[in-house]
């Protein structure tokens, strides 16, 4: 059975991931997600737009799984110094395969 990693954004940032405009998520380096996809290997990724419900297909873009590496970044949900985070690709969508 493939394993995917599930990702919640907000509406702001899954309608810039569902244009292209947005090609990475990001999640702050902490336990909580070093224990989720720190060194671990999953089949797809799947954003979620909110908490849209399961059949709700045009809330959902799946893609491959390419990794994940970490970053420094500096973004206005992090605040306003620079963090390190963990930068999930969204580069291989591949919904039109699983439909």
């Amino acid at each position: 059975m493939p394993k995917t990693l599930y990702l919640h954004l907000k509406s702001e940032y899954f309608y810039e991931v569902a244009a292209g405009q947005k090609t990475e998520e990001f999640r702050l380096v902490s336990q909580y997600w070093d224990k989720r996809i720190g060194n671990r290997k999953y089949d797809f990724v799947e954003i979620v737009c909110g908490y849209a419900k399961k059949q709700d297909f045009a809330m959902r873009i799946t893609f491959c799984w390419n990794g994940v590496v970490k970053k420094t970044i500096t973004h206005k949900n992090f605040g306003p110094n620079p963090v390190e985070v963990f930068a999930v690709s969204l580069t291989k969508p591949v919904r039109e395969q699983l439909q």
